[in-house]
């Protein structure tokens, strides 16, 4: 088997930004993979908290430009990079002036969720997917992580389809119990959501227009489903069990996670 590339999305990664888990697992997993020979590429948000002299982040004028619809609108999308200065590793940035200059992430100082949250993933989703086109870098597997990812997979079978840059490209999803009380006007997230290819059936799943909304339509969609172990969520536990033709749980003290995914990218794509 040549070479497997990996795209690896997330909406955090040490020692960039962590609010979760999730950063540090971003952090080790591509890194592990990449050591096993794998060609991995990482895109997440610019959040505001991430400081770009600090870190050494650079805008990619070549693949910036680009303009992102989300419902009505249209936002420019602007990529960033940096390396992980113990690694061989880049990281992309997904930016946006108005949804991710800001000095918090998804909670105001008042620790209220903001409104916008649903239109900033599906900014980043459509973002994420684009810039890979842009790249010309075609992957075997995109890993997406957390609930600001959970689109990918929908548009992948959907909008990207028949796309050469994904045409052979699977998609796995990682759940972890990163929830919100928040709950999105449904009707507008459902139109927000919408790409070509994608009628209103297909975006069931957000009619609740809250948290298990989006794990619910990243599960549907994906082609494998990973518990991350830390899943106390009553709904969250009952929709993993409705999709467990596709699940794999994940014990938290696992000390052989990066083989098990190992193995979960290799048979997806072979």
């Amino acid at each position: 088997m040549s070479k497997l590339r990996i795209l690896y999305v997330a909406s955090e990664i040490t020692p960039f930004l962590k609010t979760s888990d999730v950063a540090d697992f971003v952090r080790k997993l591509p890194q592990d993979m990449q050591e096993r020979g794998m060609e991995i590429r990482i895109l997440v948000p610019r959040f505001g908290l991430i400081n770009e002299r600090k870190n050494r982040l650079h805008e990619v004028v070549r693949l910036s430009g680009i303009n992102i619809s989300v419902g009505d609108e249209e936002k420019p999308l602007i990529i960033k990079v940096a390396s992980i200065p113990t690694a061989k590793l880049q990281v992309y940035f997904i930016d946006n002036e108005d949804y991710f200059h800001r000095k918090y992430v998804f909670h105001d100082k008042e620790d209220r969720f903001y409104d916008d949250n649903d239109e900033r993933a599906i900014f980043f989703c459509k973002g994420v997917l684009e810039t890979v086109k842009k790249l010309g870098w075609s992957p075997d597997i995109v890993h997406c992580n957390d609930w600001m990812t959970a689109l990918i997979p929908l548009y992948l079978k959907t909008t990207y389809k028949n796309d050469p840059m994904f045409k052979d490209t699977k998609s796995v999803f990682t759940v972890y119990n990163n929830s919100f009380e928040h709950r999105f006007n449904a009707s507008d997230l459902v139109e927000k959501a919408k790409m070509m290819d994608i009628d209103d059936a297909m975006l069931s799943h957000l009619e609740t227009g809250d948290f298990t909304g989006f794990i619910k339509i990243g599960c549907a969609y994906a082609d494998a489903v990973v518990n991350a172990g830390k899943t106390e969520h009553d709904s969250l536990n009952t929709i993993l069990n409705e999709i467990a033709e596709h699940k794999l749980d994940l014990d938290e003290a696992e000390t052989n996670v990066s083989e098990r995914y190992f193995n979960i990218y290799t048979q997806l794509a072979s």
